[in-house]
């Protein structure tokens, strides 16, 4: 991969995607198989490699959150390769029939599932998702490019280097796995003004970095937003749903786009609930920015400001305000979430049927941790990421949100009159 421009990646990648297009469902099947024996047997050298990026991360103070996303140890490697043979088990969607007809005039139509083409990716700090990507791209019988920024470069360096090996050796073109991180910006704005080349582009990262994207992209984008997300308390909740509920999806991963931001709490509940979520989660080390009420019933509260409505901590902080009603925690939610996860936790069924129906996010939840956003939690094996947007595909994207449909038409002579 010498030599290279850009552009020639970008051709490259095309020209593989006929190929790709046309590999069988036991062709790709085999050719992830390859590729997770091959993440397994190189798992040193990418913990190694994965080891020079936290380093440079830390002396650039790229903050704990981002290292954590970045980092790759033992377990994570294997998790990595149980994801891709779980990708290669699912059914292949290409062929796939999902509607059709015959018209009065004989002819027989059907609607089929297809690969785009050439699926491109600009993510950051996040060297699973080169292999993530990578494989439902495969199975779904599309090439990729990537770009995983410079956070993680060592790392993916070294997986795109695995990959393409394993291609080879099954007999699938390495060329359908392409990286322009070794371009830096240029190879970024080459994926954005890829018309022609690219076919989707999905951006995961900071809003800043998504905004980014969809604002200067030409070519189509899936935007996958950033997750300021909401827990809902009623008057009905449990005590132990509440704590065991919010703790989770606050602290096992406060680094991730599904954990809780913001938790919501009807006035007639706080008096209850407030001092035992907010002692569980300080027991966890959660700094809670919480109004004047939240306030007054639990001690080392930061006071909340705005901003804190609308932000995506990341961190193991949280925002805690009191509402009068569930009309208001709606409200709420309408202002400030980004469409990503909500929840409620209720034993009221009005309750949960109403805010189901009513919250417009791409996953809305009762009664359990909005951790379980997640393509994998969801049977995917992996993801591409998680939709916010409407059009085309929503939540967490799959192997189907990879592919278009084309008409298939079967006459016997017909003409138009």
């Amino acid at each position: 991969m010498t030599d290279q421009t850009p552009q020639t990646r970008l051709e490259l990648a095309k020209e593989a995607s006929r190929a790709t297009a046309r590999l069988t469902s036991d062709d790709k099947a085999r050719a992830l198989e390859a590729i997770a024996v091959a993440l397994e047997q190189n798992a040193a050298a990418i913990i190694a490699a994965n080891g020079r990026d936290i380093e440079r991360g830390r002396s650039d103070g790229i903050g704990e959150s981002l290292i954590d996303r970045l980092r790759l140890d033992e377990k994570r490697v294997a998790v990595l390769a149980a994801a891709v043979r779980q990708v290669a088990a699912l059914p292949d969607p290409v062929g796939r029939v999902v509607g059709g007809h015959r018209m009065p005039n004989g002819v027989a139509l059907e609607q089929v599932r297809v690969p785009f083409g050439v699926v491109g990716a600009i993510y950051e700090a996040r060297p699973n998702v080169t292999v993530d990507i990578a494989a439902l791209a495969l199975r779904s019988g599309n090439s990729v490019v990537l770009r995983g920024g410079s956070a993680a470069r060592e790392s993916n360096t070294v997986l795109v280097e695995i990959m393409r090996d394993a291609l080879q050796a099954a007999g699938v073109t390495p060329e359908a796995v392409q990286t322009v991180d070794d371009f830096g910006r240029d190879g970024a704005t080459a994926l954005m003004h890829g018309r022609g080349f690219i076919d989707v582009l999905v951006p995961r990262g900071s809003a800043g970095l998504i905004e980014t994207v969809v604002t200067e992209a030409t070519v189509p984008v899936i935007e996958t937003g950033a997750g300021n997300v909401h827990i809902v308390l009623d008057e009905s909740a449990p005590d132990d749903w509440a704590q065991d509920i919010v703790v989770n999806a606050k602290v096992q991963r406060p680094s991730v786009c599904n954990a809780v931001e913001t938790v919501l709490v009807l006035r007639q509940a706080a008096p209850r609930l407030v001092p035992l979520v907010a002692s569980a989660l300080q027991s966890e080390g959660v700094a809670i920015h919480g109004d004047d009420m939240v306030a007054g019933l639990v001690s080392n509260v930061i006071p909340a400001t705005e901003d804190d409505w609308a932000t995506e901590y990341l961190s193991l902080d949280i925002a805690i305000k009191v509402v009068d009603t569930l009309d208001d925690a709606l409200d709420h939610i309408r202002r400030y979430s980004t469409g990503h996860t909500e929840s409620i936790i209720t034993t009221d069924s009005r309750n949960a049927e109403r805010f189901l129906a009513e919250v417009d996010s791409a996953v809305v939840m009762v009664n359990t941790s909005t951790r379980f956003t997640d393509g994998g939690e969801f049977g995917f094996g992996a993801e591409v990421g998680i939709s916010t947007q409407k059009l085309h595909a929503r939540g967490p994207m799959g192997l189907s949100e990879l592919t278009s449909t084309k008409w298939l038409a079967r006459g016997a002579g017909q003409t138009r009159g």
